[in-house]
């Protein structure tokens, strides 16, 4: 008897803890949430249903010329002041999901591969607002946290693809045909290319719940919190920190090249759609930010076919997101996702060119 008591008394103990480790993380999340995104994002918001504007597009210049170093620092130096405090907040979170959050509460919502957990990863990531580089470290620790692979998926693009957000600034700074055609091909991209990622990943099954008993928990929660907090965090930093960077200064030396100045005739044909989806797909922004790059280059003659298939293609991934996620993920479901992605990026211009 003594012995039952003392179990129930050890999982009242622990559910205890995984509430307050749970609090800590919402009021974290929350505060960081609110002094990076929410707060400067209710203010650009109001400020862009006046101007209809929400800032200069961060690919500068296209026609100045420079060396690619210049080129590449340049444009490294724009981005990493507009993204360093999402980018510190995103792997400040990453780490903390693995430290914080209790594996059964996740695996319960989050860890099957039915269409449910990968709903529930999409809507989980709508108050994130995070750009694609600053979401990958929560998708990261999703993975460590054996979440599957289309919840984890689904947050991750849905932080770029389906941010309330931009849908507003959208639809001030460019139309609500815009804004309509990105919340469409957003939602396919979200809950239907995430749920099909599973069936890319039959060596990535998630735990069982059966094998979490309520007596043990995870390797990755046991000891310390701080030592395993900075274990985490130091892990995160190490296999972020050089490719993310260097990722940033090739794609800034080469911006010229994956965004051309077109002629007249080609500047709406299916070739640039294709092209421009390609190059949206690799290339890394921050949040919001391809809506001034679309706004620019369509003041520049770019027709509204490829500037449809930015749309998609621009937030969604980049290549320094998919070296930042590449090992917690199998090559063929960030494959797939990649090759959905521009498909879809296609589909859009195709579907831009002919309706908007």
């Amino acid at each position: 008897m003594s012995q039952i008591n003392h179990s129930v008394q050890q999982g009242r103990s622990r559910n205890k803890e995984a509430i307050w480790a749970f609090v800590i993380f919402l009021i974290v999340a929350a505060a960081g949430l609110l002094y990076v995104k929410w707060w400067p994002y209710f203010q650009k918001a109001i400020s862009s249903s006046v101007t209809h504007t929400i800032g200069p597009s961060i690919l500068g210049d296209q026609s100045a010329s420079s060396s690619p170093w210049a080129s590449a620092w340049d444009y490294a130096k724009v981005y990493f002041l507009s993204v360093w405090k999402a980018a510190a907040l995103g792997i400040l979170l990453g780490s903390l999901i693995q430290v914080l959050l209790p594996s059964r509460w996740l695996l319960k919502v989050l860890g099957k591969t039915s269409f449910g957990s990968t709903v529930a990863g999409g809507l989980a990531s709508i108050p994130g607002m995070m750009c694609t580089c600053c979401a990958a470290p929560m998708a990261v620790g999703m993975r460590k946290k054996k979440v599957s692979v289309g919840a984890s998926i689904a947050f991750w693009l849905g932080n770029p693809t389906i941010n309330p957000a931009t849908l507003i600034f959208m639809t001030f700074v460019l139309s609500w045909k815009f804004t309509v055609l990105r919340l469409v091909f957003g939602l396919v991209l979200v809950f239907g290319v995430s749920y099909l990622a599973n069936r890319f990943a039959k060596d990535a099954e998630p735990v069982n719940l059966e094998d979490v008993p309520e007596s043990e928990t995870l390797e990755e929660e046991q000891g310390p919190f701080f030592k395993r907090w900075m274990k985490s965090l130091r892990t995160m930093l190490l296999h972020i920190g050089p490719a993310y960077i260097l990722s940033v200064l090739l794609l800034g030396a080469a911006r010229i090249w994956l965004f051309p100045q077109l002629s007249e005739t080609a500047s709406n044909s299916l070739f640039a759609i294709i092209g421009f989806a390609l190059a949206g797909m690799l290339f890394v922004i921050p949040t919001a930010a391809e809506i001034p790059i679309i706004q620019t280059f369509m003041l520049v003659g770019l027709g509204e076919g490829p500037a449809a298939a930015l749309l998609i293609t621009l937030p969604a991934l980049s290549l320094p997101s998919l070296l930042i996620v590449a090992r917690s993920y199998p090559k063929r479901v960030l494959g797939f996702v990649s090759a959905s992605v521009v498909v879809l990026g296609v589909l859009s211009g195709i579907a831009g060119m002919l309706f908007l």
